[in-house]
């Protein structure tokens, strides 16, 4: 016997925006929460999340409370009566009182195959890393970091030619697909079977910050590639190049080595510009320069005619 869903969503950023619609087929979708409208572009202008200008296309309340902590909210949700509360990326701690509100609890959509890389950033280190597999967890939310029991998930290899915008992305889908499968079972009154997370393998992906964009040309070739990845589209990885602050959108590591000093063009052309590192050499494939767009290296080749002869 199939039943009826009272969901409230809580989400903001693009990579829950999917799942929103995935909540919103074949249940009553009551309300989407989402962080308040903030300052952004140039013009620094408030605006509204990704995930509160696809709501709007719902017609259900739009909630943006500083915090969930404070009682109001809390009685304000509880009057909402939902039977499942889904988190994806919402950005704020949910309280116990919180999680205790939804008769079936919270459902969170984590972007790894926990316990691994629980936290702010599972796109971009499990990148980093060199991880040949991914996923995407539907989880039961308890109080900690990430540490519920894991309901559904599903799993993906991570090509090595990936960065972290082009996985975002697919891991959006299939988060939206994990929910809509959890979904199908509750209301067939199937309640999906809560996996206690092993002790054994947990890591945390720390939230990126700018300074580890910086390329430390004393690193292996490989390390250096899997950062240029991992750190496009945010926030983009640089480094000094023939003295010269660039930035750089893509780039390789080579199956080869080089006597030359780590940083120093090895070679160029219409492939790229080889940089030697402490192990191996890094081809860059897209850079950037300050105040710029990104070039191909050919062209970028073109505005430094004295590199073409490194």
């Amino acid at each position: 016997m199939t039943q009826s869903l009272r969901l409230v969503f809580a989400g903001t950023p693009e990579f829950a925006v999917s799942s929103l619609h995935a909540a919103a087929a074949h249940n009553e979708l009551v309300a989407v929460y989402t962080q308040p409208d903030r300052p952004a572009g140039r013009g620094r202008a408030l605006t509204a999340s990704p995930v509160k200008q696809a709501a709007q296309a719902f017609a259900v309340p739009i909630m943006q409370p500083q915090t969930l902590r404070d009682p109001a909210a809390q009685h304000a949700l509880r009057d909402l009566a939902p039977d499942l509360l889904i988190v994806v990326a919402y950005g704020l701690i949910l309280p116990k009182a919180v999680l205790e509100i939804p008769r079936y609890g919270c459902w969170n959509v984590h972007a790894s195959l926990l316990p691994r890389w629980r936290g702010a950033a599972p796109i971009q280190r499990a990148i980093e890393a060199g991880d040949s597999e991914t996923g995407v967890c539907l989880m039961q939310m308890a109080r900690g970091l990430d540490t519920g029991p894991v309901l559904l998930q599903l799993s993906t290899p991570i090509d090595e030619s990936e960065d972290a915008g082009n996985l975002h992305d697919r891991l959006a889908e299939l988060g939206a697909q994990v929910l809509r499968d959890g979904l199908a079972l509750l209301r067939a009154g199937l309640r999906p079977q809560p996996a206690t997370q092993p002790d054994v393998g947990v890591t945390y992906a720390h939230k990126l910050d700018k300074a580890e964009a910086r390329l430390d040309w004393s690193q292996p070739a490989t390390a250096l590639a899997r950062k240029v990845r991992a750190f496009n589209p945010w926030p983009i990885a640089e480094a000094e190049l023939a003295g010269e602050r660039v930035r750089i959108h893509a780039a390789v590591a080579l199956n080869e080595s080089s006597p030359a000093t780590p940083g120093s063009v090895v070679t160029t052309g219409r492939d790229g510009i080889d940089v030697a590192c402490a192990e191996g050499v890094l081809r860059l494939l897209t850079v950037q320069r300050d105040g710029g767009k990104a070039l191909a290296a050919r062209d970028y080749l073109n505005a430094r005619p004295a590199l073409q002869a490194s």
